[in-house]
């Protein structure tokens, strides 16, 4: 029986509503709050996360997720912020290699479908494109820092704040924010340019990213952010 996305929803919001009363009486759910010098991270907005036909391709990629970024890269476009387009592919997609780079992970989901030899699968989706000047990084894991110089590129652009967006909820935007505040940054996650494949997953793990590891905020009061904080 397939579940309404709208009846889900409701569920999953009875659901927070009354595990918010717990975690708020348990001291969790603080805020951090925006600081002085932001970065917007875009997670694996590629080709094939964003368009249709892989099996890593994202709902709600046309009508929210990228009409969201382009409104947060003209802000920092505008305002001189610091912008990093993180991708995900592997040179050596074959299960059977014992020198492959992707470790294990190919045991549990098809990473072949990432393969380095097809650019057009792991180039940053055209209605988002990196303009000189932007920092793109490739990965193997699903933390953009896990394993990157992530970290060390922020603090040497002075960024105290990182704005993440992208895909997938779950995976690689959820561990990238984990680790992020664990770098000492500032964590924001901008509730309508995340996505995923699963129905409610995004809002499942947003509500517990909210109450533990980072601030979850539109992408109105991002935008009006960025507009407003110096470069």
């Amino acid at each position: 029986m397939n579940l309404d996305p709208a009846e889900l929803d409701k569920i999953l919001q009875q659901a927070f509503d009354a595990s918010t009363k717990i975690y708020k009486e348990r001291g969790f759910a603080r805020r951090i709050g925006f600081g002085k010098r932001p970065a917007l991270i875009s997670v694996d907005l590629a080709n094939a996360w964003t368009r249709p036909g892989n099996p890593f391709t994202c709902e709600k990629v046309d009508e929210e997720i990228i009409p969201s970024m382009q409104r947060l890269l003209r802000a920092c476009r505008d305002n001189g912020h610091v912008v990093v387009h993180i991708t995900t592919a592997y040179q050596s997609p074959n299960r059977q290699d014992l020198h492959t780079d992707m470790g294990l992970w190919h045991h549990k989901i098809p990473i072949e479908a990432v393969d380095l030899k097809d650019e057009h699968l792991w180039a940053i989706d055209s209605r988002i494109a990196p303009i000189e000047g932007e920092y793109v990084l490739l990965k193997k894991r699903a933390s953009a820092f896990s394993g990157t110089p992530l970290a060390g590129y922020l603090r040497s652009c002075g960024v105290d704040t990182i704005l993440v967006t992208g895909v997938t909820a779950t995976a690689c935007v959820r561990t990238t924010i984990c680790d992020g505040l664990a770098e000492g940054f500032r964590t924001i996650a901008v509730r309508e340019a995340i996505g995923d494949r699963v129905p409610g997953a995004v809002a499942w793990n947003l509500y517990d990213i909210d109450a533990k590891f980072a601030d979850v905020e539109s992408t109105d009061t991002c935008v009006e952010y960025l507009n407003k904080v110096k470069g």
